[in-house]
């Protein structure tokens, strides 16, 4: 089979596009790695080397140790957060807590209408949702961010999980869905 010179062109530009996308998402400002994080019974991969921390949140039932691992690649934050729940039966409704202190947190504006994201092994609740929303960082400059919430039962306890993308300008959609795609709840 032979090709006409200008399918032959649209085969190499095809393949050239398709081998440019393919550098791109092993572009040195995204080098993926996978995490595993035991006292959360989550996996995960992160585009950059991640940092630990963890602090005392309060969402209105009192203090509860808070968990986040995270990095920082392309000028963008990738994150995840994690908390203990004594009371699984609460878990829509603190999750709904969670996602309200951070859009106020953010002073976000005119959210997008949020969707569902409920991974395997999650606790299927209304508020396991996936949110884009524009806001403030707390300096005063612009930020968005692409998020989501969802909930997994321990035993008679739940655990949520809190995983966003914030950037000062909308990330593209491919980083968000590859980090948020990782995001795996160990049996």
């Amino acid at each position: 089979m032979t090709l006409a010179p200008a399918g032959a062109r649209r085969l190499l530009t095809l393949a050239f596009a398709a081998s440019m996308l393919a550098l791109a998402a092993c572009s040195p400002a995204l080098n993926w790695r996978s995490v595993t994080l035991p006292d959360a019974g989550l996996a995960l991969t992160l585009p950059c080397k991640p940092e630990y921390a963890s602090r005392p949140v309060d969402l209105g039932t009192g203090a509860v140790p808070l968990a986040m691992v995270g990095c920082e690649a392309d000028g963008a934050t990738f994150a995840v957060s994690h908390m203990p729940l004594a009371e699984a039966a609460q878990a829509g409704a603190m999750l709904a807590r969670w996602q309200a202190a951070v859009q106020a947190g953010m002073r976000a504006s005119q959210p997008a209408a949020p969707v569902a994201f409920v991974p395997t092994r999650a606790l299927a609740v209304p508020q396991s949702v996936r949110l884009q929303a524009q806001g403030q960082a707390p300096g005063g400059s612009a930020v968005t961010v692409d998020a989501v919430w969802f909930a997994h039962i321990e035993g008679g306890q739940a655990r949520l999980y809190h995983a966003a993308v914030y950037a000062p300008r909308r990330t593209t959609a491919t980083a968000a869905d590859t980090f948020f795609a990782s995001l795996a709840l160990q049996p």
